[in-house]
Protein backbone atom coordinates (compact mmCIF):
# COMPACT_ATOMS: atom_id res chain seq x y z
CA UNK A 1 0.00 0.00 0.00
CA UNK A 2 1.46 3.19 -1.16
CA UNK A 3 1.47 6.35 0.63
CA UNK A 4 -1.48 7.79 -1.58
CA UNK A 5 -3.80 5.43 -0.44
CA UNK A 6 -2.75 5.58 3.22
CA UNK A 7 -3.31 9.67 2.79
CA UNK A 8 -7.14 8.72 1.28
CA UNK A 9 -7.88 6.32 4.58
CA UNK A 10 -6.91 9.09 6.48
CA UNK A 11 -9.20 11.29 4.62
CA UNK A 12 -11.99 9.18 4.52
CA UNK A 13 -11.57 8.63 8.72
CA UNK A 14 -11.53 11.99 9.47
CA UNK A 15 -14.42 12.64 7.35
CA UNK A 16 -16.39 9.65 9.01
CA UNK A 17 -15.12 11.32 12.52
CA UNK A 18 -17.13 14.99 11.24
CA UNK A 19 -20.13 13.09 10.41
CA UNK A 20 -19.98 11.22 14.04
CA UNK A 21 -19.52 14.40 16.60
CA UNK A 22 -19.40 12.04 19.23
CA UNK A 23 -17.40 9.47 18.33
CA UNK A 24 -14.92 12.33 17.49
CA UNK A 25 -15.49 14.03 21.11
CA UNK A 26 -15.24 10.37 22.48
CA UNK A 27 -11.54 9.49 21.00
CA UNK A 28 -10.09 13.00 21.62
CA UNK A 29 -10.88 12.28 25.18
CA UNK A 30 -9.59 8.84 25.15
CA UNK A 31 -6.48 10.17 24.01
CA UNK A 32 -6.67 13.13 26.43
CA UNK A 33 -6.67 10.72 29.11
CA UNK A 34 -3.87 8.94 28.44
CA UNK A 35 -1.39 11.26 27.48
CA UNK A 36 -2.71 12.60 31.02
CA UNK A 37 -1.78 9.41 32.64
CA UNK A 38 1.78 9.16 30.75
CA UNK A 39 2.94 12.45 32.10
CA UNK A 40 1.73 12.09 35.57
CA UNK A 41 4.27 8.97 34.79
CA UNK A 42 6.64 11.38 33.68
CA UNK A 43 6.34 13.96 36.07
CA UNK A 44 6.31 10.94 38.88
CA UNK A 45 9.55 9.97 37.95
CA UNK A 46 11.02 13.09 37.56
CA UNK A 47 10.13 13.83 41.06
CA UNK A 48 10.70 11.22 42.57
CA UNK A 49 14.49 10.96 41.11
CA UNK A 50 14.95 14.44 41.91
CA UNK A 51 14.08 14.16 45.33
CA UNK A 52 16.09 10.99 46.03
CA UNK A 53 19.30 12.73 44.34
CA UNK A 54 19.12 16.33 46.68
CA UNK A 55 17.99 13.48 49.74
CA UNK A 56 21.77 12.03 49.41
CA UNK A 57 23.00 16.01 50.34
CA UNK A 58 23.74 16.54 54.20
CA UNK A 59 22.35 20.00 54.21
CA UNK A 60 19.04 18.71 52.69
CA UNK A 61 18.96 15.70 54.64
CA UNK A 62 14.82 16.65 55.75
CA UNK A 63 14.02 15.86 52.13
CA UNK A 64 13.97 12.19 53.14
CA UNK A 65 11.25 13.17 55.54
CA UNK A 66 9.65 14.33 52.52
CA UNK A 67 10.17 11.58 50.09
CA UNK A 68 9.55 8.75 52.80
CA UNK A 69 5.95 10.17 53.76
CA UNK A 70 4.93 10.45 50.08
CA UNK A 71 5.07 14.39 49.64
CA UNK A 72 6.09 14.13 46.31
CA UNK A 73 5.09 11.43 45.04
CA UNK A 74 1.11 13.24 46.31
CA UNK A 75 2.26 16.14 44.28
CA UNK A 76 3.15 14.25 40.97
CA UNK A 77 -0.47 12.49 41.45
CA UNK A 78 -2.02 16.06 40.39
CA UNK A 79 -0.26 15.63 37.01
CA UNK A 80 -3.06 13.38 35.08
CA UNK A 81 -6.20 15.80 36.57
CA UNK A 82 -4.15 19.48 36.00
CA UNK A 83 -3.56 18.32 32.43
CA UNK A 84 -7.29 16.95 31.66
CA UNK A 85 -8.37 20.37 33.32
CA UNK A 86 -6.08 22.43 30.63
CA UNK A 87 -6.61 20.13 27.72
CA UNK A 88 -10.57 20.03 27.82
CA UNK A 89 -10.51 23.12 25.30
CA UNK A 90 -8.71 21.10 23.05
CA UNK A 91 -11.17 18.84 22.52
CA UNK A 92 -13.68 18.68 19.69
CA UNK A 93 -17.35 18.69 19.29
CA UNK A 94 -17.37 18.44 22.96
CA UNK A 95 -20.11 20.31 24.41
CA UNK A 96 -20.38 23.36 27.07
CA UNK A 97 -22.49 20.97 29.84
CA UNK A 98 -19.84 17.71 29.61
CA UNK A 99 -16.68 20.17 29.55
CA UNK A 100 -18.06 21.87 32.34
CA UNK A 101 -18.47 18.54 34.02
CA UNK A 102 -15.36 17.18 33.36
CA UNK A 103 -13.41 20.20 34.36
CA UNK A 104 -15.45 20.41 37.69
CA UNK A 105 -14.32 16.55 38.05
CA UNK A 106 -10.69 17.14 36.96
CA UNK A 107 -10.46 19.94 39.59
CA UNK A 108 -11.91 17.76 42.14
CA UNK A 109 -9.33 15.28 41.59
CA UNK A 110 -6.52 18.33 41.93
CA UNK A 111 -8.15 19.45 45.18
CA UNK A 112 -7.82 16.11 46.65
CA UNK A 113 -4.29 15.31 45.90
CA UNK A 114 -3.34 18.73 47.05
CA UNK A 115 -4.93 17.96 50.90
CA UNK A 116 -3.11 14.43 50.96
CA UNK A 117 -0.32 16.41 49.71
CA UNK A 118 -0.50 18.99 52.69
CA UNK A 119 -1.81 15.65 55.21
CA UNK A 120 1.76 14.09 54.01
CA UNK A 121 3.94 17.30 54.64
CA UNK A 122 2.37 17.42 57.98
CA UNK A 123 3.26 14.32 58.85
CA UNK A 124 6.80 14.90 57.20
CA UNK A 125 7.19 18.45 59.56
CA UNK A 126 5.93 15.72 62.59
CA UNK A 127 8.69 13.31 61.94
CA UNK A 128 11.39 16.27 61.78
CA UNK A 129 9.71 17.80 64.87
CA UNK A 130 10.01 14.30 66.73
CA UNK A 131 14.09 14.22 66.28
CA UNK A 132 14.43 17.47 68.02
CA UNK A 133 15.29 18.52 71.81
CA UNK A 134 11.85 20.06 72.12
CA UNK A 135 9.84 16.97 71.08
CA UNK A 136 11.01 15.63 74.44
CA UNK A 137 9.01 17.42 76.46
CA UNK A 138 6.40 19.04 73.84
CA UNK A 139 4.12 16.73 72.03
CA UNK A 140 2.17 18.53 68.82
CA UNK A 141 0.93 15.17 67.46
CA UNK A 142 -2.73 16.61 68.57
CA UNK A 143 -2.12 19.79 67.06
CA UNK A 144 -1.43 18.14 63.62
CA UNK A 145 -4.26 15.69 64.05
CA UNK A 146 -6.65 18.44 64.31
CA UNK A 147 -4.95 20.15 61.74
CA UNK A 148 -5.67 17.43 59.54
CA UNK A 149 -9.06 17.36 60.84
CA UNK A 150 -9.93 20.91 59.84
CA UNK A 151 -8.17 20.20 56.83
CA UNK A 152 -10.51 16.80 55.61
CA UNK A 153 -13.23 18.81 56.86
CA UNK A 154 -13.11 21.91 54.50
CA UNK A 155 -11.87 20.23 51.70
CA UNK A 156 -14.61 17.49 51.42
CA UNK A 157 -16.23 20.82 51.53
CA UNK A 158 -14.71 22.60 48.68
CA UNK A 159 -14.87 18.88 46.49
CA UNK A 160 -18.16 18.93 46.78
CA UNK A 161 -19.07 22.38 46.00
CA UNK A 162 -17.12 21.77 43.18
CA UNK A 163 -18.52 18.22 42.09
CA UNK A 164 -22.12 20.35 42.08
CA UNK A 165 -21.11 23.24 40.86
CA UNK A 166 -22.05 25.60 43.71
CA UNK A 167 -19.98 28.46 45.78
CA UNK A 168 -18.82 26.44 49.04
CA UNK A 169 -19.81 29.24 51.24
CA UNK A 170 -23.51 27.46 50.73
CA UNK A 171 -22.42 24.18 52.68
CA UNK A 172 -20.43 26.48 55.15
CA UNK A 173 -23.61 28.56 55.71
CA UNK A 174 -25.41 25.02 56.30
CA UNK A 175 -23.00 23.80 59.01
CA UNK A 176 -23.41 27.12 60.67
CA UNK A 177 -27.39 26.09 60.86
CA UNK A 178 -25.89 22.28 62.08
CA UNK A 179 -23.86 23.64 65.01
CA UNK A 180 -25.67 22.21 67.68
CA UNK A 181 -25.37 18.66 66.27
CA UNK A 182 -21.94 19.25 65.19
CA UNK A 183 -20.49 20.49 68.73
CA UNK A 184 -22.72 16.97 69.77
CA UNK A 185 -20.95 14.43 66.97
CA UNK A 186 -17.25 16.25 67.93
CA UNK A 187 -17.72 16.99 72.04
CA UNK A 188 -15.49 14.18 72.47
CA UNK A 189 -12.77 15.87 69.79
CA UNK A 190 -13.61 19.45 71.46
CA UNK A 191 -12.74 18.00 74.76
CA UNK A 192 -9.99 16.50 73.77
CA UNK A 193 -8.63 19.13 71.93
CA UNK A 194 -8.94 21.76 75.45
CA UNK A 195 -7.16 18.66 77.25
CA UNK A 196 -4.14 18.73 75.00
CA UNK A 197 -3.80 22.36 74.92
CA UNK A 198 -3.63 22.58 78.68
CA UNK A 199 -1.30 18.94 79.57
CA UNK A 200 0.81 20.55 76.91
CA UNK A 201 0.67 24.37 78.27
CA UNK A 202 1.25 23.54 81.41
CA UNK A 203 3.98 20.79 80.81
CA UNK A 204 1.91 18.08 83.06
CA UNK A 205 2.79 15.30 80.54
CA UNK A 206 5.36 14.17 78.32
CA UNK A 207 6.26 10.82 76.40
CA UNK A 208 8.14 8.91 79.11
CA UNK A 209 7.15 10.12 81.79
CA UNK A 210 6.00 7.73 84.68
CA UNK A 211 2.53 8.18 85.41
CA UNK A 212 -0.12 6.19 87.42
CA UNK A 213 -3.98 6.23 87.02
CA UNK A 214 -5.26 2.94 89.18
CA UNK A 215 -8.91 3.87 87.60
CA UNK A 216 -8.36 3.13 84.36
CA UNK A 217 -5.61 0.51 85.16
CA UNK A 218 -2.53 2.72 83.97
CA UNK A 219 0.54 2.08 85.28
CA UNK A 220 3.80 2.72 83.25
CA UNK A 221 5.02 4.68 80.41
CA UNK A 222 3.65 7.38 78.29
CA UNK A 223 4.56 6.37 74.74
CA UNK A 224 2.48 7.88 72.78
CA UNK A 225 0.32 11.61 72.90
CA UNK A 226 -2.50 12.12 70.62
CA UNK A 227 -5.64 14.37 69.94
CA UNK A 228 -8.05 11.76 71.25
CA UNK A 229 -5.80 9.22 73.46
CA UNK A 230 -3.06 8.73 75.72
CA UNK A 231 -1.14 5.84 75.30
CA UNK A 232 0.66 4.35 78.40
CA UNK A 233 2.76 1.08 78.70
CA UNK A 234 1.81 -0.66 81.72
CA UNK A 235 5.08 -2.68 83.33
CA UNK A 236 3.95 -5.80 82.24
CA UNK A 237 4.08 -4.58 78.66
CA UNK A 238 0.34 -3.95 78.00
CA UNK A 239 -1.08 -0.83 76.62
CA UNK A 240 -3.64 1.55 78.09
CA UNK A 241 -5.78 4.08 75.52
CA UNK A 242 -6.65 6.83 78.05
CA UNK A 243 -9.04 9.56 76.51
CA UNK A 244 -7.07 12.54 76.39
CA UNK A 245 -9.99 14.76 78.36
CA UNK A 246 -9.92 11.99 81.10
CA UNK A 247 -6.67 13.28 82.23
CA UNK A 248 -7.97 16.94 82.64
CA UNK A 249 -11.26 15.57 84.60
CA UNK A 250 -9.65 12.92 86.95
CA UNK A 251 -6.65 13.15 88.86
CA UNK A 252 -3.10 10.97 87.82
CA UNK A 253 -0.19 11.06 89.20
CA UNK A 254 2.90 11.57 87.41
CA UNK A 255 6.38 9.70 88.70
CA UNK A 256 8.39 12.34 86.46
CA UNK A 257 9.67 14.79 89.58
CA UNK A 258 10.98 11.39 91.52
CA UNK A 259 13.06 11.18 88.69
CA UNK A 260 14.31 14.05 87.95
CA UNK A 261 15.32 14.74 91.42
CA UNK A 262 17.61 11.75 91.18
CA UNK A 263 16.42 9.88 94.45
CA UNK A 264 13.49 7.39 95.26
CA UNK A 265 12.03 7.14 98.18
CA UNK A 266 12.21 4.32 100.73
CA UNK A 267 9.38 4.25 102.94
CA UNK A 268 8.80 0.84 105.29
CA UNK A 269 8.48 -0.41 108.23
CA UNK A 270 9.80 -3.34 110.34
CA UNK A 271 7.25 -4.56 113.09
CA UNK A 272 9.06 -5.04 116.55
CA UNK A 273 7.73 -7.30 119.12
CA UNK A 274 6.77 -5.55 121.91
CA UNK A 275 7.38 -8.42 124.32
CA UNK A 276 11.16 -8.11 123.34
CA UNK A 277 11.34 -4.03 124.09
CA UNK A 278 13.42 -3.47 127.23
CA UNK A 279 16.44 -1.62 129.34
CA UNK A 280 19.57 -2.29 128.08
CA UNK A 281 22.24 -4.11 130.76
CA UNK A 282 25.59 -2.78 131.70
CA UNK A 283 27.19 -5.80 129.97
CA UNK A 284 25.26 -5.15 127.03
CA UNK A 285 25.71 -1.17 127.14
CA UNK A 286 29.59 -1.39 126.70
CA UNK A 287 29.32 -4.59 124.15
CA UNK A 288 27.17 -1.90 122.18
CA UNK A 289 29.69 0.76 122.74
CA UNK A 290 32.32 -0.79 120.87
CA UNK A 291 29.99 -1.12 117.74
CA UNK A 292 31.73 1.91 115.39
CA UNK A 293 28.38 3.21 114.21
CA UNK A 294 27.23 3.45 117.51
CA UNK A 295 30.09 4.90 119.15
CA UNK A 296 29.53 8.51 119.12
CA UNK A 297 25.47 7.98 120.07
CA UNK A 298 26.55 5.79 123.08
CA UNK A 299 29.14 7.90 124.77
CA UNK A 300 26.82 11.07 124.49
CA UNK A 301 23.93 9.33 125.39
CA UNK A 302 25.63 8.04 128.81
CA UNK A 303 27.19 11.43 129.59
CA UNK A 304 23.30 12.90 129.11
CA UNK A 305 21.80 10.12 130.91
CA UNK A 306 24.15 10.42 133.90
CA UNK A 307 24.27 14.36 134.03
CA UNK A 308 20.30 13.96 134.42
CA UNK A 309 20.50 11.22 137.08
CA UNK A 310 22.68 12.90 139.20
CA UNK A 311 20.62 15.90 139.36
CA UNK A 312 17.68 13.80 140.56
CA UNK A 313 19.60 13.10 143.49
CA UNK A 314 18.57 10.06 145.76
CA UNK A 315 15.47 9.34 144.02
CA UNK A 316 17.76 8.09 141.05
CA UNK A 317 18.55 5.06 143.49
CA UNK A 318 15.03 3.45 142.01
CA UNK A 319 14.85 1.81 139.01
CA UNK A 320 11.58 4.17 137.68
CA UNK A 321 13.52 6.97 138.73
CA UNK A 322 16.21 6.56 136.63
CA UNK A 323 16.93 7.05 132.95
CA UNK A 324 18.59 4.33 131.23
CA UNK A 325 18.98 3.11 127.31
CA UNK A 326 16.34 0.52 125.81
CA UNK A 327 17.29 -1.91 123.32
CA UNK A 328 14.86 -0.08 120.91
CA UNK A 329 16.01 3.15 121.37
CA UNK A 330 19.47 2.19 120.74
CA UNK A 331 18.44 -0.13 117.65
CA UNK A 332 16.74 3.26 116.06
CA UNK A 333 19.54 5.11 116.30
CA UNK A 334 21.93 2.44 114.82
CA UNK A 335 19.30 2.33 112.25
CA UNK A 336 20.00 5.52 111.70
CA UNK A 337 23.77 5.65 111.54
CA UNK A 338 23.75 2.63 108.97
CA UNK A 339 21.56 4.81 106.65
CA UNK A 340 23.26 7.61 106.74
CA UNK A 341 26.90 6.09 105.83
CA UNK A 342 24.91 4.17 103.14
CA UNK A 343 27.00 5.01 100.08
CA UNK A 344 23.73 4.31 97.97
CA UNK A 345 21.53 6.75 100.41
CA UNK A 346 20.93 10.67 99.22
CA UNK A 347 22.46 12.40 101.98
CA UNK A 348 21.35 15.44 100.75
CA UNK A 349 17.49 14.26 101.05
CA UNK A 350 15.12 13.36 104.09
CA UNK A 351 16.44 10.59 106.04
CA UNK A 352 15.36 9.05 109.43
CA UNK A 353 14.32 6.48 111.50
CA UNK A 354 10.79 7.07 113.77
CA UNK A 355 8.74 5.25 115.67
CA UNK A 356 5.42 4.82 114.55
CA UNK A 357 1.62 4.20 116.88
CA UNK A 358 1.94 0.72 118.38
CA UNK A 359 -0.43 -1.89 116.35
CA UNK A 360 -1.74 -5.14 117.15
CA UNK A 361 1.20 -6.51 114.99
CA UNK A 362 3.88 -5.00 116.86
CA UNK A 363 5.89 -1.25 117.23
CA UNK A 364 6.41 -0.31 113.56
CA UNK A 365 9.87 1.35 113.10
CA UNK A 366 9.25 3.73 109.65
CA UNK A 367 12.73 3.22 107.39
CA UNK A 368 12.31 7.02 105.70
CA UNK A 369 15.54 7.85 103.02
CA UNK A 370 15.90 8.25 99.67
CA UNK A 371 18.31 6.25 96.92
CA UNK A 372 20.93 7.91 94.56
CA UNK A 373 19.35 6.51 91.99
CA UNK A 374 15.64 5.99 90.66
CA UNK A 375 16.22 2.77 88.36
CA UNK A 376 13.62 0.81 89.52
CA UNK A 377 15.84 -2.54 89.67
CA UNK A 378 18.63 -0.84 91.36
CA UNK A 379 15.77 0.95 93.83
CA UNK A 380 14.99 -2.72 94.96
CA UNK A 381 18.19 -4.12 95.56
CA UNK A 382 19.31 -1.17 97.45
CA UNK A 383 16.06 -1.75 99.29
CA UNK A 384 16.53 -5.23 99.83
CA UNK A 385 20.53 -5.04 100.79
CA UNK A 386 18.77 -2.74 103.54
CA UNK A 387 16.35 -4.30 105.00
CA UNK A 388 17.74 -7.72 104.91
CA UNK A 389 20.77 -6.17 106.94
CA UNK A 390 18.47 -4.50 109.80
CA UNK A 391 16.20 -7.71 110.17
CA UNK A 392 20.02 -9.94 110.50
CA UNK A 393 20.86 -7.51 113.18
CA UNK A 394 17.77 -7.17 115.60
CA UNK A 395 18.81 -10.41 118.12
CA UNK A 396 22.25 -8.35 118.50
CA UNK A 397 19.85 -6.02 120.45
CA UNK A 398 17.54 -8.29 121.83
CA UNK A 399 14.48 -7.70 119.88
CA UNK A 400 12.83 -9.64 117.09
CA UNK A 401 10.36 -9.30 114.51
CA UNK A 402 6.55 -9.30 115.33
CA UNK A 403 5.11 -12.54 113.51
CA UNK A 404 1.87 -14.11 113.81
CA UNK A 405 0.85 -18.01 114.87
CA UNK A 406 1.48 -20.06 111.83
CA UNK A 407 -0.01 -23.60 111.48
CA UNK A 408 3.05 -24.82 112.64
CA UNK A 409 3.59 -22.53 115.55
CA UNK A 410 0.02 -24.17 116.70
CA UNK A 411 0.78 -27.52 116.31
CA UNK A 412 4.25 -27.23 118.30
CA UNK A 413 2.06 -26.03 121.22
CA UNK A 414 -0.95 -27.84 121.15
CA UNK A 415 0.27 -31.42 120.42
CA UNK A 416 2.31 -31.72 124.09
CA UNK A 417 -0.59 -30.53 125.76
CA UNK A 418 -2.47 -32.69 124.03
CA UNK A 419 -0.73 -35.72 124.34
CA UNK A 420 1.17 -35.12 127.53
CA UNK A 421 4.39 -34.69 128.85
CA UNK A 422 4.95 -38.31 128.93
CA UNK A 423 4.12 -38.38 125.20
CA UNK A 424 6.51 -35.07 123.99
CA UNK A 425 9.11 -37.42 121.92
CA UNK A 426 5.54 -39.02 120.06
CA UNK A 427 4.39 -35.20 119.95
CA UNK A 428 7.95 -34.23 118.35
CA UNK A 429 7.32 -37.58 115.80
CA UNK A 430 3.82 -36.21 114.70
CA UNK A 431 5.88 -32.54 114.07
CA UNK A 432 8.38 -34.17 112.03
Amino acid sequence: MDFKQLWLNAQDLWGALDRHPLLHAGLALILLLVIALVLGRVARYLILHASRMLGRQPALHWINDFRHNKVFQRLAQMTPSLVIQFGLHLVPELSKTAMVFLGNVALAFTILFLLLSVSALLNALLDIYARTEHARTRSIKGYVQLAKMVLYVFGAIIIVATLIDRSPLLLLSGLGAMSAVILLVYKDTLLSFVASVQLTSNDMLRVGDWIEMPQVGADGDVVDITLHTVKVQNFDKTIVSIPTWRLMSESFRNWRGMQQSGGRRIKRSLFIDASGVRFIRDDEEEKLSQVHLLTDYMSRKKAELKAWNEAQGNVAAMSANRRRMTNIGTFRAYALAYLKSHREIQPNMTCMVRQMQTTAQGIPLEIYCFTTTTVWADYERIQGDIFDYLLAVLPEFGLSLYQQPSGGDLRSGLLPAVLGSAHIPEAQKHLM
